[in-house]
C-alpha cells in the first residue's frame, strides 16, 4: 500500500516517486531471505538426526546454542556492548527461550528414532497450535473457517502415523510436544516484538539454551570424533546464521507474505533425508504431509484476508 495520500480518484496528489517497486524488491529480498532460512534450518535437522547417531541429546542441544551464543558474541557484542541483553521484559524473555529449548530437546529427540520428513511434518501441527492458543493466550477471534483448518489439518498428521502403521507408537508425542512448545514460543514473540528489540530476544534464545543445555553436559559429554567437529560447528553456526537471516526476512516482508514459504522446509528435508538416510515417505504419507501443508496455507490465507479487511478502511497519511 502506498504511503502517500491519494484522491478519492486514487490519483497522486503530489509527483513524489512511487515506493510500490521499492516495496516489491524488499518483499523479493525477505521471500529469499526466508527461503535462505528454510534451507539451514532442513540442513541443521539432517545434521542432527546423523549426529544423533553418535551422541546424546544434550550434547546435541549444548552444540546447538553454545555455538550459537558465541556467535552473538562475536557480531552483536562488540557493536551494541551490554545493550545485547537489555530488556524490560526479562521474565518473559526466559520463558520464550526456554519453549524454544524444550521444542529443540523433543525434535531432536523424535529424529533418534523416527524419519526426517514424517518428523517435519508432524511438527508443522504449530500454526494450528498458534490458531487455537491465540484466542486465550492473545485474545484474538478465531472463526468457522480456522476451525475447519485445523480439525483437517490434524486429520492429516493421523494420515501420516495412521493407525496400524510404522510411526504410531509414543515417539509420534515427541514431534507433538516440540509442536506445542514451538507454539508458546511463537506466542511468546509475538508478545515481545512490539517492545523488544529482535537482537536482544535472539541473544536471550542463544543464552538461555547455552546455560541449559551446559548444565546437564557433564552428564552426558563424550569427546567428538575429529570428524564430527565441523558438523557440531554447522549444528550451532546454522542456528544462529538461520535465526538471524529469519529476522532479516521479518523486517522487509510481512509475515503473511512469508508464511507459506515456510512450508518449502518439508520439501527440503525429505530430499536430505533420502539423500542422506535413505529414507523417503510412501504414498499415504506424503498425502497426509500435503493435507497438513494446504491446512497450514489455507490458515495463512485466512489470517492474511482478515489483516487485509481489518485495514481496508484505514486512511493513509
Amino acid at each position: 500500500m502506498s504511503t502517500q495520500p491519494v484522491s478519492q480518484s486514487g490519483a497522486r496528489l503530489n509527483s513524489k516517486p512511487d515506493p510500490q517497486p521499492a516495496a516489491a524488491q524488499h518483499g523479493l529480498q525477505g521471500i529469499a531471505l526466508l527461503l535462505s532460512a528454510v534451507l539451514i534450518f532442513a540442513t541443521m535437522d539432517t545434521t542432527a538426526k546423523y549426529l544423533s547417531r553418535s551422541y546424546s541429546v544434550p550434547m546435541l542441544m549444548w552444540a546447538r546454542y553454545f555455538i550459537h551464543l558465541v556467535f552473538m558474541l562475536l557480531v552483536f557484542a562488540p557493536r551494541l556492548g551490554a545493550g545485547v541483553a537489555r530488556t524490560r521484559r526479562l521474565g518473559l524473555q526466559v520463558l520464550r527461550a526456554l519453549m524454544l529449548v524444550l521444542c529443540t530437546a523433543f525434535f531432536f529427540a523424535a529424529l533418534r528414532v523416527m524419519p526426517i520428513a514424517e518428523t517435519t511434518a508432524i511438527g508443522f501441527v504449530s500454526p494450528f497450535l498458534v490458531t487455537l492458543l491465540s484466542g486465550p493466550l492473545l485474545g484474538e477471534r478465531i472463526d468457522r473457517r480456522q476451525w475447519m483448518a485445523v480439525a483437517a489439518g490434524f486429520a492429516g498428521v493421523l494420515i501420516v502415523v495412521r493407525p496400524g502403521g510404522g510411526l504410531l507408537s509414543t515417539a509420534v508425542l515427541l514431534p507433538l510436544c516440540a509442536a506445542l512448545c514451538y507454539s508458546l514460543y511463537q506466542i511468546l514473540t509475538r508478545k515481545l516484538a512490539a517492545s523488544e528489540n529482535p537482537v536482544v530476544t535472539l541473544f536471550y534464545t542463544a543464552l538461555v539454551g547455552a546455560l541449559v543445555a551446559s548444565a546437564m553436559l557433564p552428564w552426558f559429554w563424550i569427546a567428538p570424533q575429529p570428524s564430527h567437529w565441523g558438523l557440531l560447528l554447522l549444528l550451532g553456526g546454522g542456528g544462529a546464521v538461520g535465526h538471524y537471516i529469519l529476522i532479516k526476512a521479518f523486517e522487509r516482508t510481512a509475515a503473511s507474505v512469508l508464511a507459506p514459504f515456510g512450508y518449502t522446509q518439508i520439501v527440503w528435508v525429505t530430499a536430505l533425508g533420502y539423500l542422506v538416510f535413505g529414507d523417503f515417505p510412501d504414498a499415504v504419507s506424503l498425502f497426509g504431509m500435503a493435507v497438513i501443508v494446504s491446512c497450514g496455507l489455507y490458515c495463512a490465507y485466512v489470517a492474511r484476508s482478515r489483516m487485509t479487511a481489518d485495514t481496508a478502511t484505514v486512511i493513509v497519511e
